[in-house]
């Protein structure tokens, strides 16, 4: 190459801008497939071997085992991240150049800076994982590639943001981001179902997802050799007649396809830490509007809970009307004016959980809802005419609503600041408060945006109807409310018996919150998300959902959840834009009369004309996705047209880039919540030297307690005390608006590590029944016991891999006392699933008789089953009952409820031995069977410890609970 002169100095060489991408790529990707190539010739069954299978389960490495594990591989990897190391550190600062070079002069180069300070710290954090294996050091491996991930987001957001505007650059970028995080999402569901339930080639799939995350994140800074390709580097000698000049520099010399002070400068611009802090008060509010709006049903159902029908309490559903205030403009002006004010007045809401009174607590509740519900409808009324205001009002009242989720996920389906926590449940309220106020004094500050700038014009066809709006926006609240205020939701509607149960809450619930954020980047199609075709697909995905169990039906799940969440801006500024008072008025009737529908479908036998609605679940989904089409038919029949200046675009585009970073955050501690849920151990039986059973059965209403407050932290330390190894909790589906949308099976499970059969769920239209096992579950039924007159009962029929023997388990909730035919029937069902199982039986379930011989029902399940009541002559006993068969018993207690629930506690002990008879012969009368089984008992210093009932539980007990009706446990010889 020719030497040339210029003004600065002799140039000795001029080198490509596509050069450094080049380097990098070429080094990075070479590191890895070289290790690969490597790795499947010399080494290739020990690194395809994991812990749980080797060869042919598992066949394809990963890439900690490729690039960590075995020489030469390991080093050959090592070598070539080393070479690309360089240009990798020489990429972060000419993309920081040319960040800045597209940054006006009155915009701020601080997002450059951490841009740059970002990939630094993400390329350290690379070394960091590729030179220090797991062998090396397991947790300075994981923490490394954590800092790598989490720098990752705004690594790809950040770049993708200040790119030169090269629409095939961006298209490129968009693409491979797309892929690197929906990778994420399958390697984690792999990864658990290798690492938690540990299936044979689950590795191999997570492995291919893993080496996808490594080439998706090479080829986006690939991209660079495009935005690279208009400039180059000059390696000048400035003593060779060259001179310095003070006023230029190398930035100014950059120049760039596509590059402008406008644009994305502008964009980024735009950006600043005030504006960050306003958009996340009003992100922390909507949370605060969903935490009250779903905890007032659920304490509304305290009061007919315990009175066993419609209380008067339930009026209280209705404060939502006073919406409909909205219509007096002098009020709905003062509260967009001060809704600062209205949102901290709203909080009485949070505060209320320190009222002890269940009555008054509602009230407070109560108003605070209604208090939010003006706030926000005031608020959707008065942006309409503001430029890039109603776009982000209703922005982060959905980012509110997912925040909602995730912050239950984090807290096993309860929301910390809801008035049923306290500092005593695992509560936050205090917090949550502080934030509250915190939030509502920053609007209270604040210049809203967009009131110095020109009203927006806008204009719409006649066609578009209040009605239609109200109908559909009634609706769409009822969704949201009834489907998408728990990620554990979906999979409950999905669940099936073992295997067949479909996600656990841990990944089910991430993948339900990575699908609510996919469905709000869809809806800026506003085209597409609001056609029939649309529409059509969304139901669809209902109907798989409510028609089938286990992954097909969760899947549905996952199709309507993107479908449902891709209206929110579409249905809520629809509903915005029609008269306030009468619009918002009929929408929460809507709202109400499909929220005492979705009751009503199972608690048909305690409300007025129930029969109508008894199990029509399906029913209510017809109505809802009626109401859908009608609002989105009415969005559809108006042709918008927006006239605004160049700052309300910035403005509204500033919140899109708030919301898409927040929707990543969200996923990412959405992620983080279940690798942190994740079990650390395998579930193991408390006495397996005796080979003991220590089973019990209680009934929990719900998990509320007497005071109205939380009890999952209360029950799970009694249950714990009492070293039950399987236990059976009636009353345990939580998954409807009256109960919170809550999962109590989750939390018991994960923190007792136990296996867990959620039994029946939702949409089996039954109170449900849960069954918890230190023993693992190797197949499960669950049966609806015939009903044909009183409220749908459940069963769960379990086998159990007890100390290398199966053993059968019932947990059934059956009918009340004023329906005997459904007794009769329920009883007869359950004595026959016993009869015909071969294996060693236990029954632990509610069947309502009085015990003793002569009692019909009482005789349908003890001489119908084959089975031995665990104590005869106990006769003070109405509801629950333990009986067993094959087994040795050896002890059984009664323990207190501790003002848990109105249901005490019962607990039998049982041994599974070698010499005692584990079958029974069908032909033997049930008169000689009974005779079978002697009830002699025996004092408890005749038992071996292992086979005691803890002590703490005698006299007054510990935490309220204590051996009660005897005072003492029974021992069997």
């Amino acid at each position: 190459m020719a030497l040339v002169t210029d003004k600065k100095g002799l140039v000795l060489a001029r080198i490509p801008g596509t050069s450094v991408p080049l380097v990098h790529t070429i080094f990075g990707a070479s590191a890895f497939i070289l290790a690969l190539f490597i790795g499947c010739y010399g080494h290739y069954y020990k690194i395809v071997k994991n812990g749980v299978a080797g060869y042919p389960d598992e066949w394809f490495p990963s890439v900690s085992a490729t690039t960590g594990d075995w020489y030469p591989e390991r080093n050959i990897c090592q070598i070539f991240i080393a070479l690309a190391s360089g240009p990798r550190l020489g990429l972060c600062y000419l993309w920081y150049l040319l960040t800045i070079r597209n940054v006006p002069a009155d915009g701020s180069k601080g997002f450059a800076k951490f841009l740059l300070t970002n990939d630094i710290v993400r390329t350290i954090a690379c070394g960091g994982w590729v030179y220090i294996t797991s062998s090396d050091d397991h947790d300075i491996h994981d923490i490394a590639m954590i800092v790598y991930l989490l720098c990752t987001i705004p690594h790809v957001v950040g770049t993708i943001k200040t790119a030169p505007q090269n629409p095939k650059a961006q298209q490129y970028r968009k693409l491979f981001a797309y892929t690197f995080f929906g990778a994420l999402i399958p390697m984690v569901y792999f990864f658990i179902q290798h690492n938690v339930h540990r299936i044979p080639g689950a590795y191999t799939y997570y492995a291919f997802f893993e080496w996808s995350l490594i080439f998706s994140d090479l080829a986006f800074d690939a991209v660079c050799l495009i935005d690279f390709e208009t400039f180059e580097f000059r390696v000048v000698d400035i003593g060779m007649g060259g001179k310095r000049e003070g006023n230029s520099s190398a930035l100014n010399d950059l120049k760039t396809y596509g590059g402008s002070e406008k644009g994305v400068g502008a964009a980024i611009g735009s950006i600043k830490p005030f504006e960050i802090i306003s958009f996340a008060a009003d992100v922390y509010l909507g949370f605060v509007f969903w935490s009250m709006l779903t905890s007032l049903p659920l304490m509304i159902w305290y009061f007919p809970l315990w009175h066993m029908g419609i209380s008067g309490y339930e009026a209280f559903l209705f404060c939502n009307v006073t919406a409909g205030l909205l219509g007096l403009n002098f009020l709905r002006r003062g509260i967009e004016r001060y809704k600062g004010i209205v949102h901290l007045l709203s909080l009485v809401g949070v505060l209320s959980y320190k009222i002890a009174d269940p009555a008054h607590r509602l009230m407070a509740v109560a108003a605070g809802v209604s208090l939010s519900l003006l706030t926000w409808g005031a608020t959707f009324f008065g942006q309409r005419h503001q430029n890039g205001r109603a776009e982000r009002g209703v922005l982060t009242l959905a980012l509110g609503l997912i925040l909602h989720n995730v912050v239950k996920q984090a807290w096993w389906a309860n929301n910390p600041i809801w008035p049923i926590m306290n500092e005593n449940t695992g509560g936050q309220n205090m917090i949550g408060l502080v934030l509250g106020v915190l939030a509502a004094v920053q609007v209270m500050l604040r210049k809203e945006p967009g009131t110095d700038e020109p009203q927006t014009i806008e204009s719409h066809k006649k066609g578009e109807s209040w009605l239609l709006a109200a109908i559909g926006g009634g609706g769409y609240l009822f969704c949201l409310h009834s489907m998408f205020t728990d990620s554990t939701t979906i999979s409950r509607w999905s669940l099936g018996g073992y295997p067949n149960t479909g996600p656990q809450p841990v990944p089910g619930g991430l993948m339900v919150i990575a699908a609510m954020a996919m469905g709000l980047t869809l809806s800026s199609k506003r085209r597409w998300v609001t056609s029939l075709i649309w529409w059509a697909i969304g139901t669809a995905g209902l109907a798989v959902l409510h028609f089938n169990e286990g992954d097909i039906g969760f899947a549905g799940g996952i199709v309507f959840t993107v479908y449902a969440l891709s209206l929110f801006p579409a249905l809520f500024r629809s509903l915005s834009r029609q008269p306030p008072g009468r619009t918002f008025l009929l929408a929460m009737l809507v709202y109400n009369f499909l929220a005492l529908a979705h009751v009503w479908v199972v608690a048909y036998a305690f409300v007025p004309g129930g029969e109508v609605m008894r199990e029509r679940t399906d029913y209510v989904l017809i109505a809802m996705q009626t109401c859908l089409l009608l609002g989105i038919f009415n969005s559809n029949s108006s042709a918008w047209t927006v006239i605004s200046e160049a700052k309300a675009r910035s403005s509204f585009n500033a919140a899109r880039v708030y919301a898409k970073l927040s929707l990543v955050g969200l996923v990412l501690a959405s992620i983080g919540v279940c690798y942190n849920r994740l079990p650390k151990s395998t579930p193991q039986p408390h006495h397996p030297e005796h080979k003991l059973i220590t089973a019990g059965i209680w009934t929990i209403h719900f998990a509320i307690d007497n005071d109205m407050y939380s009890s999952e932290l209360r029950m799970r330390d009694v249950i714990r005390d009492l070293e039950l190894d399987v236990i059976g909790l009636l009353e345990s589906d939580l998954q409807r608006i009256i109960m919170g949308n809550r999962d109590l099976t989750q939390f018991l499970a994960e923190d007792l590590n136990m296996y867990a059969d959620y039994g029946p769920g939702p949409t089996k239209h039954t109170w449900g029944c849960t069954m918890l096992s230190k023993f693992p579950i190797k197949r499960s039924t669950h049966h609806l016991l015939p009903s044909p007159k009183g409220e749908l009962a459940c069963a769960i029929h379990a086998t159990l891999d007890v100390y290398g023997k199966e053993v059968d388990v019932i947990v059934s909730h059956n009918g009340q006392e004023e329906d005997l035919l459904d007794r009769q029937l329920q009883t007869t069902e359950l004595g026959r699933i016993m009869r015909e199982s071969d294996n060693p039986f236990l029954f632990l379930g509610y069947v309502v008789t009085t015990p003793g011989k002569g009692q019909e029902i009482y005789e349908l399940l003890m001489d119908g089953g084959h089975v031995h009541d665990i104590e005869v002559s106990d006769w003070d006993r109405w509801c629950q009952y333990l009986a067993f068969r094959g087994v040795k018993r050896t002890g059984y207690a009664r323990v207190s409820h501790g003002g848990i629930t109105d249901t005490e506690i019962q607990v039998g002990k049982y041994q599974l031995l070698e010499d005692h008879p584990t079958s029974w012969d069908r032909s033997q009368s049930i008169e000689d069977f009974k005779k079978e089984e002697t009830y002699a008992q025996i004092s408890e210093h005749q038992v071996p410890e292992g086979l005691r009932f803890p002590s703490m539980f005698y006299g007054e007990g510990v935490r309220k609970h204590r051996f009660h009706v005897f005072d003492r446990p029974y021992y069997y010889a």
